[in-house]
């Protein structure tokens, strides 16, 4: 008699509703439709593409001034351009911003403010004795 080959420890898995289901045994991550697949390798012939246009031109014997990378010409446009995706106005932001601006701003008019009345107060005391000078 054939003996039967154990079962895997997969197809013994069963999740409950205590513990989520292994990445490993998830089908959604081993387990693509034909378009998800489709879509892969579409991506990679495009990769695969420009890596080869970039080595064709990094490669050449008279290579032209500038090599474009259209990699990083992508990423720069995003770094310089196109601002929303790396800042997004919030109300966090904006109290930040105004802490920013309008932080330092009151904290010197509150310094000087005090440093003159405190020196007018000592001026009507006659405690202060101004000197003769054009700009004080």
């Amino acid at each position: 008699m054939a003996s039967v080959p154990p079962v895997s420890a997969a197809k013994l898995y069963r999740p409950n509703r205590f513990v989520s289901l292994p990445a490993e045994l998830n089908p959604d991550t081993y387990d693509t439709s034909p378009e998800k697949r489709r879509a892969e390798l579409e991506r990679l012939a495009i990769r695969s593409r420009l890596k080869r246009q970039y080595q064709l031109q990094l490669n050449n014997p008279s290579p032209p001034a500038v090599i474009e990378n259209p990699a990083l010409i992508r990423w720069a446009y995003a770094k310089s351009q196109n601002v929303y995706p790396t800042f997004r106005p919030t109300p966090r932001t904006s109290v930040l911003g105004a802490a920013y601006v309008l932080g330092p701003l009151l904290f010197w008019i509150c310094v000087l403010k005090t440093a003159r009345d405190r020196k007018e107060k000592c001026i009507q005391e006659g405690k202060y004795k101004r000197p003769l000078s054009v700009f004080s």
